[in-house]
């Protein structure tokens, strides 16, 4: 490319000005667009700014740019041309100053360290930058300054491939006149060689400026014109250096060279300087060899110096001395004085030594050098010209070891929001900076292999993993000594083999993926000598950062900054490092300095209430290690400067009054009485209050309380909620609970902060936590894992210790208070009369000093968010709308996501990559995002910054609006899909690095997330509400499908997109398409129930669809015409059967849906058999589908078309009632019936059965009926004698005795039970124990007469205890082959009565524990790791005051008493031990004793051996070991106490 560079740019090509372009940087959107309008040379040579910007649509900016260049390229073309001379001579400065300018190099990067695997994310990254190295840039090379002349101690370094001023003679003797030597070949000779060669040059050199009076330098390792052509002359490219003295003793060649004054030469000849050339791709040193040469008169004077110069010759192979000659500087050449001249020569000595007199006394009179105001220039480049340093800017430190003073001073660093420090100091953790911020802040010490991110991480789950934005994040870049791992400090190269790429990728994923541009500023903090790995950080930052805006350097050491200066200047040229750079200020200013610009008081302290009535400090470093609260203190807010208070009131009103979160500055300037009062809906007395009544003392107080706000979206919710803390942050201890941290830290952190500071645990106040937008399910747990906690910490039972005051979006506020009047608050919004008047008076106020639309918000509400209000509003900002622009794009797109999925945002710099804005200087950064998205979106767009990462986002400033702002903006072309679609292939958005998790998941949602009447949405759906809009209102199904198809591809073939898929497919009957994409959804997930589920259903339906066919066809049912639907009801079985058996196998979920839908199939397809002619015509139909599906019997009208089932269908009568087993020994073991208050789970099944203990009732009754004889059912009908065991129990299943289950929820629903219940037990032998059933029919047997001696205590019917205890001798010996049900019926019917002697009483607790303990075990495999608060147990029974079966009470008797409350309130009456102490139920109930122990509880009674038992409900058990009685229930995993009393 160079050769192809190197002619006349007017012969260019279209591709050749693409590669002069991209060489400095203009956007490749542009280049490319030149290259489509066909740009060559001679076109660009006629190129003007105007036609850049109508025809390119470029911006001034980069338009300026191109032009500017342009002419530049074209005036250095032209000198070039004049100032040609024949060659021979050296060129002319202007000349190689031309060659420099259009040389090109080709930079191929060499990857340091060890090779690794990158992952794809980073992966383009480092493309892109390899190519902006790999391209040949056609760059004038940088150039450089040479090494101050004859200083001691500077610390300089060259940069290899810059470029010195060309060789120079001597024009004022004082300035060096200089030599290049490029000596690459001479540098690998041997030592005699070497020195010869070397001595030589410099002895000529110096010579040459003694004899003319100059000082001079002459640089090995530096470029000089005659050789090769690859490098320009002057460019620096450095030689090895393996033993520097052969170098220096070089110069003893001076006593041979010179006859006389020798001793001068040595004076005059410095000795060699090596200077270190910095390589980024290499890994070897190289140095640039330099030799001052000082002529200083007093020396000098009156002498002219002639020299023998040493020369290898090869033909004798040793060293020789030419003959003698003097020597002087001729230009920039040195040449002998030829013998015509030496007269003369000799003459003008004293000419010459006068002229070095002269220019030796000037020297010492040069200008001081200029004063700068360092303190104004300091706080300029750290606020970004802004008043104070940004509350929300993150910064980054990258440092090296701190001086002992410095560390005194840098109070300033601690109130810095810093992201995370690269650390050049192995002894930081010991001695230096991070030892002395560890005092202060908490900080995660991590190593740069730590920012290696692997492919299947996603950023939100890497920054989580390294706590990022929680706590700083201390990168020790070069070992650290304390560490007893494998981190040692190394030296630069081996730095530079092994570190460099693990620097580079750390750096460029914060840049590039974690921290978007503007967020924050790079601070290079040089305390102590600069060594290569720093400069090497600087570049990457300053490649990744594309520019140095962001960069600032302070130094106080001069000599420390000029190898820093040296290098930077290459990268950004010596103006801008200069401006960014602050030099010479000590630590102690720059701390007093920045003090004053930083928005907060140094080191203000915090402080937390006391349980007795004082305060106590809340150090900064405990606060940060409670990283998932952010705690509320007494004295919150009071560390803001009165400067900035003054500067930003207002704008943190307005913000607040547009529709943006409250802040607690916006309470605390109204306390402080900066600004009018925040107005307090009524809902805040309502909370109030019921926070006032949960802080009153009551014995009988749970350990953690809930309050609910349930609110409309914006409506002031959350206001209320986050005013309620502020006004208790002086009685209690307030927090909010910061979204996305698991509940075991919120809980782990909720008790630090309960007990820190406190002497004792028993003594503490309540902790208030403020927790926003989660579900019931995350609640649930939090409380559980609180309870737990204080459980373990032993907190006296009745002591309130936290308040869960939850904050929810909700689409019907009051309903949800209707129900729960003790616990929930609604915020709608609708303004009561008091409301109005308040909101009225305010909105006067607040409009003198604001225009109404800058207040919108609060407009809205004062306006009750009036409909027409809202239309009218949005009608007039839209008015003018350009309908084709990005901005009304990025409107569209913000809308619809804000209208459809819940707190959805785009985050700022995803906005900046889809309008194309490139901001080139931070500091006006937002002012110039927001001139370009005009004034509509201004008002529309409320700026949110996330409260974590600081990280500005956008969103519409109301929900209703956006919904407005989607129907007026969607024109009758375009729809809702349509605009989906588009958002869906918007790449720029999608491919986008910053905010991409957050922004996919709002993308994911607005396709996927079903609404939940229990999460707070309107309705239950079964798609996303934008699919069901769609298929709905838009009438186009296939457009929906179209849209979810557009989706699996664009997320990388999500299964859980092609699930969608098959949903949306069979809900339209489209059964192929819902085939494919079930399996392809199963293909991925093979072992996902849910997806396995849906795949059953889509057969399920299917087979539905069929029946229907064959239904409507009117033609007589016969095999043939029906084998295609019994052949899908069998694959639909099958599939369910997979998904139950995927479903047994997570541990972590219970999806109980495929058995379910098992028995609904089987039921279809049993009704489709025996509607066949074959089955249903005859007078003895019935009996022979009985005998073709429980025989081996075919009959032959179906033998042929019915080949391939025979097999499957006559396992039907089994397979099925194994389902029907299995759910029946389910639902034993939990709360039956879902109550509104139970949550969904997110993953929710297909098909949800809402009341299971009737579905499970009907079906077994239907299951029955199928496989009993017909005449047998009839009302009334005597049952013959002469039935077999399986017709009998076929019977029994059909009148509801078929599982324990069907038979206990005939307590419930108690019509006609009694008559059933007696058929049921009419229907078993009369003599039980000889008929030696089995375990499943012994146990409905016993269970049938429990439940009929608790519905009718007189029915003759009903055994005695005696004669079913007797029974259950027939149970296994071997208790793990006992049923369930089975060991449950032994702890009940084996429960010791008081009129049992010793031995009676010892022989049943035997049997019971027995039973106990494999109950337990059962239990356990059952519930697998489910969370706690989701194990809740089903109380069968309680243990009454009768005898026999008497003593068994059901639960459903004492329900009635408790009637009035809702469910969830129910439980917390059971469980706070208030509905207990009705006396109607302790008249009912038996009080049994026992005691505790270590908190576990005892019985009393048993004397082998202890008997624990489980506490329902585990708070309530005391700490200490106390005497108590409690009362016993029934469940599935044993025995359970409620109710625990200590005796008084």
């Amino acid at each position: 490319m160079a050769d192809e560079l190197d002619q006349s740019p007017k012969n260019w090509t279209e591709s050749q000005v693409s590669t002069w372009l991209r060489s400095f940087g203009v956007k490749a959107q542009y280049i490319e667009k030149l290259y489509e309008e066909e740009v060559d040379g001679q076109i660009l040579l006629a190129l003007n700014e105007d036609f850049l910007k109508t025809k390119i649509c470029m911006k001034s900016g980069p338009a300026h740019l191109i032009i500017k260049k342009r002419d530049e390229l074209l005036n250095s073309q032209q000198k070039s041309q004049e100032k040609k001379k024949p060659t021979g001579g050296k060129k002319t400065e202007v000349e190689q100053k031309n060659i420099k300018q259009t040389s090109v190099q080709c930079q191929s990067t060499t990857c340091e360290g060890p090779t690794t695997q990158i992952p794809e994310r980073d992966q383009d990254v480092l493309e892109e930058r390899q190519t902006a190295k790999e391209q040949c840039v056609l760059t004038s090379k940088e150039d450089c300054k040479p090494r101050p002349f004859d200083q001691e101690g500077i610390d300089f370094l060259y940069v290899k491939n810059r470029v010195l001023q060309p060789e120079s003679g001597a024009f004022n003797l004082t300035s060096p006149c200089h030599e290049f030597k490029s000596f690459a070949l001479a540098a690998t000779l041997d030592r005699t060689r070497l020195q010869a060669k070397f001595a030589k040059e410099v002895l000529k050199f110096a010579t040459g400026c003694m004899n003319i009076r100059s000082n001079g330098t002459i640089h090995f390792g530096v470029m000089d014109s005659k050789e090769d052509t690859g490098y320009v002359h002057g460019e620096i490219v450095g030689i090895p250096v393996k033993e520097k003295d052969i170098y220096v003793d070089a110069l003893d060649y001076i006593e041979r060279s010179f006859s006389s004054d020798k001793e001068h030469v040595r004076q005059c000849v410095r000795p060699p300087r090596f200077i270190e050339v910095m390589d980024r791709d290499s890994t070897e040193k190289e140095y640039v060899v330099e030799v001052d040469i000082v002529p200083s008169v007093n020396i000098v004077k009156g002498k002219v110096y002639a020299v023998r110069l040493p020369n290898f010759k090869e033909t004798t192979n040793k060293v020789e001395f030419e003959k003698e000659m003097t020597l002087r500087r001729v230009g920039s050449k040195t040449e002998p004085v030829s013998d015509k001249d030496l007269g003369d020569f000799y003459q003008r000595v004293k000419d010459r030594d006068t002229q070095r007199e002269e220019a030796e006394k000037c020297q010492f009179l040069s200008a001081p050098g200029i004063f700068q105001d360092l303190g104004r220039k300091l706080t300029m480049l750290m606020t970004s010209g802004k008043k104070f340093i940004e509350k929300e800017k993150w910064f980054i430190l990258v440092t090296n070891k701190f001086k002992p003073d410095d560390l005194c001073n840098i109070d300033w660093l601690l109130n810095m929001n810093i992201f995370c420090v690269f650390d050049f100091d192995p002894d930081s953790k010991i001695s230096g900076l991070c030892s002395r911020y560890l005092q202060h802040h908490a900080a995660n010490i991590h190593f740069l292999q730590s920012y290696r991110i692997s492919s299947d991480t996603s950023m939100k789950e890497f920054t989580s993993n390294l706590h990022l934005f929680e706590q700083t994040s201390w990168i020790f870049c070069n070992g650290r000594t304390d560490f007893q791992g494998n981190e040692t400090p190394c030296d630069e190269m081996t730095w530079i083999k092994t570190k460099m790429t693990l620097l580079r990728e750390s750096v460029s994923l914060i840049c590039k993926q974690i921290l978007p541009k503007g967020t924050f500023q790079v601070l290079f903090l040089l305390t102590s000598p600069v060594e290569k790995p720093l400069l090497h950080t600087f570049y990457e930052f300053f490649t990744d950062m594309e520019g140095h805006e962001d960069i600032i350097c302070i130094c106080e050491s001069e000599n420390n900054f000029q190898k820093w200066q040296s290098f930077a200047e290459g990268s950004c040229g010596p103006e801008t490092v200069n401006n960014s750079s602050v030099v010479g200020m000590k630590m102690s200013h720059i701390n007093a300095t920045l003090q004053q610009v930083q928005p907060v008081k140094a080191c203000a302290k915090k402080h937390l209430p006391v349980f007795v009535k004082g305060t106590c400090l809340l150090e900064t470093l405990k606060e940060e290690q409670m990283y998932s609260l952010e705690i509320l203190t007494v004295d919150h807010c009071d560390e803001t400067s009165e400067d900035f208070i003054n500067e930003e009131k207002e704008n943190i009103e307005r913000q607040f009054y547009r529709g943006g979160r409250v802040t607690w500055l916006n309470f605390w300037l109204a306390e402080q009485k900066y600004v009018g009062e925040v107005i307090e809906r009524n809902a805040y007395g309502e909370v109030s209050k019921l926070l006032h009544d949960a802080l009153k003392c009551n014995a009988d107080q749970t350990p953690v309380n809930s309050i609910n706000i349930y609110h409309h979206p914006g409506s002031g919710g959350s206001t209320v909620a986050r005013q309620v803390l502020w006004n208790n942050r002086k009685d209690l201890r307030c927090a909010v609970v910061k979204p996305s941290y698991s509940v075991a830290d919120v809980a782990q952190h909720s008790v630090e902060l309960r007990e820190y500071e406190e002497k004792d645990p028993q003594r503490c106040l309540p902790v208030l936590l403020l927790i926003e937008d989660s579900d019931k399910e995350y609640l649930d747990d939090l409380r559980n894992e609180l309870e737990v906690a204080i459980n373990v910490k032993r907190i006296q039972y009745g002591t309130l210790c936290f308040i869960l005051l939850s904050c929810r979006q909700s689409h019907d506020p009051e309903k949800r208070c209707k129900k729960s009047p003790l616990q929930n608050v609604s915020v709608t919004h609708k303004l009561s009369d008091q409301e109005k008047r308040k909101f009225a008076g305010k909105r006067q106020v607040l409009e003198k000093r604001y225009e109404p639309q800058f207040i919108l918000t609060f407009v809205l509400m004062s306006e009750g968010f009036s409909e027409d209000y809202v239309q009218h509003f949005v009608t007039n900002l839209l008015k003018n709308i350009d309908h084709k622009s990005a901005v009304t794009r990025l409107i569209h797109y913000v809308a619809l996501l804000n209208t459809y999925v819940q707190n959805s945002f785009i985050s700022q710099s995803h906005c900046e990559a889809l309008l194309a804005i490139t901001i080139h200087l931070e500091r006006f950064r937002q002012y110039e995002f927001e001139r370009l998205i005009g004034d509509q979106a201004k008002l529309l767009f409320l700026h949110l910054k996330d409260e974590t990462t600081h990280i500005e986002s956008i969103r519409i400033i109301h929900p209703l609006v956006a919904k407005e702002i989607l129907q007026q903006l969607l024109s009758n072309q375009q729809t809702q899909s349509s605009l989906a679609m588009n958002l869906l292939c918007e790449t720029v958005l999608f491919e986008h690095r910053f905010g991409r998790d957050e922004y996919l998941s709002f993308l994911r949602a607005l396709f996927i997330r079903r609404t939940r009447i229990s999460k707070g949405d309107e309705y239950d759906s079964f798609f996303s509400p934008l699919i069901e809009h769609v298929c709905e209102n838009e009438k186009s199904p296939g457009k929906a499908i179209e849209l979810l198809t557009e989706a699996f591809q664009r997320f990388h073939e999500d299964p859980f997109f092609a699930q969608q898929l098959a949903r949306l497919h069979y809900s339209y009957e489209k059964f192929e398409d819902a085939k494919y994409w079930a399996e392809t959804a199963a293909k991925q997930l093979p072992n996902n129930s849910y997806i396995l589920d849906t795949k059953g259903q889509v057969y399920r339906k299917w087979f539905q669809a069929k029946c229907k066919a064959i239904d409507n066809d009117n033609a007589p049912k016969t095999a043939q015409n029906t084998a295609d639907a019994v052949e899908t009801a069998l694959k639909a079985l099958e599939c369910f059967q997979e998904c139950e058996k995927a479903a047994e196998a997570d541990i972590e979920n219970v999806n109980s849906s495929g058995f379910f839908s098992e028995v609904e199939v089987g039921c279809s397809l049993l009704k489709l058999i025996s509607s066949l002619q074959v089955f249903a015509n005859r007078g003895n139909g019935h009996s022979e589908c009985m005998k073709y599906l429980l025989t081996d019997y075919i009959p032959e009208e179906v033998e042929e078309a019915w080949q391939p089932f025979h097999g499957r269908l006559k396992k039907l009568h089994k397979t099925m009632q194994d389902a029907l087993e299995w759910i029946s020994e389910d639902l034993s073991y939990f709360q039956t019936d879902i109550s509104a208050d139970e949550e969904e789970t997110p993953k929710s099944p297909e098909e949800k059965i809402s009341h299971p203990l009737k579905w499970l009732a009907k079906k077994s009754s239907e299951y029955g009926k199928y496989f009993s004889e017909a005449a047998l059912l009839q009302h009334g009908q005597l049952i013959p004698a002469n039935l077999t065991p399986f017709q009998k129990r076929m019977i029994i299943y059909h009148l509801g005795g078929g599982n324990i289950t069907s038979i206990l929820s005939k307590l419930t629903d108690q019509r006609d039970a009694v008559r059933l219940l007696e058929r049921i037990l009419s229907l078993y032998p009369s003599n039980p124990i000889k008929a030696k059933f089995g375990q499943r029919d012994i146990a409905n047997y016993i269970v049938a007469h429990i439940t009929l001696n608790s519905l009718s205590p007189q029915s003759s019917k009903v055994a005695s205890l005696k004669d079913l205890q007797a029974l259950c001798h027939q149970f296994p010996t071997d208790k793990r082959k006992c049923l369930p049900s089975a060991l449950f019926l032994l702890t009940l019917l084996f429960w010791p009565e008081d009129r049992d002697t010793d031995h009676e009483k010892e022989t049943k607790y035997e049997i019971v524990q027995s039973a106990v303990e494999h109950l337990e075990k059962d239990y356990w495999t059952k519930m697998k790791d489910i969370p706690q608060r989701k194990r809740r147990l089903y109380t069968h029974f309680f243990l009454g005051s009768g005898n026999g079966l008497d003593k068994f009470v059901h639960k459903r008797k004492f329900e009635k008493i408790i009637k009035v409350f809702s469910v969830s309130e129910k439980r917390m009456k059971w469980l706070s031990g208030e509905a207990w102490k009705k006396p109607e139920i302790a008249q009912m109930l038996k009080c049994v004793s026992g005691w505790t122990e270590d908190g576990v509880v005892y019985l009393q009674g048993p004397k082998k051996k202890k008997f624990s038992i489980l506490p329902l409900h585990v708070p309530s058990v005391p700490h200490s070991n106390e005497n108590i009685t409690f009362y016993l229930g029934f469940t599935f995993r044993g025995p359970v106490a409620c109710n625990i009393i200590v005796k008084k």
